[in-house]
């Protein structure tokens, strides 16, 4: 079995993808950034953080060990985590001074992590988008990758605000159905 496949087609817990297999849960960079959040809020044992996260997730997603130790090496490597021997073989680990900074340098990164986070749990306990809202995503990667002119501060910032508004439109559930 090669390490993208998995044992259960549609169940692939534990490889940051949803229990359903409709997608992945966390992005580039995002684990890093909650894994910090989490720490910085109270220090942990990694085990702590698995626990953690499958809470935030109702228990449709527990990250594995294997993303989420190397994670959390790779944070104490660059200077955000330090971590003390506790109860044996168990590390418990605390944020740096760099990972506060860090952590409020990537503040926007975070909240989107976090929001992105907080739907992937939503959509865990409801019944996954049809194909037209695929479509739909599609096209709006393809207007991102193919857009014509500068990405300069001001055209990023732009293009951030209506897809984040269109997100938060999207998150919010009429109450008139």
């Amino acid at each position: 079995m090669s390490p993208h496949s998995h044992p259960h087609p549609g169940s692939r817990r534990g490889h940051g993808y949803f229990a359903r297999g409709s997608g992945r849960v966390f992005g580039p960079g995002d684990l890093r950034l909650v894994l910090l959040a989490l720490i910085e809020a109270k220090p942990r044992h990694g085990y702590e953080l698995i626990k953690e996260l499958e809470q935030k997730f109702g228990g449709g997603y527990t990250p594995s060990p294997g993303s989420i130790y190397p994670t959390l090496t790779l944070l104490e490597e660059l200077g955000h985590l330090c971590s003390t021997a506790s109860e044996g073989s168990k590390r418990s680990f605390a944020i740096t001074t760099e990972g506060s900074q860090y952590l409020r340098d990537n503040e926007a990164a975070l909240r989107s992590a976090m929001s992105r986070m907080e739907m992937a749990a939503l959509a865990l306990i409801g019944e996954s988008p049809p194909p037209e809202l695929h479509h739909a995503m599609h096209t709006l990667r393809a207007s991102l990758t193919f857009h014509r002119g500068h990405w300069d501060e001001r055209e990023t910032e732009r293009v951030c605000r209506i897809i984040e508004v269109a997100a938060a439109q999207i998150a919010q559930v009429d109450d008139d159905d």
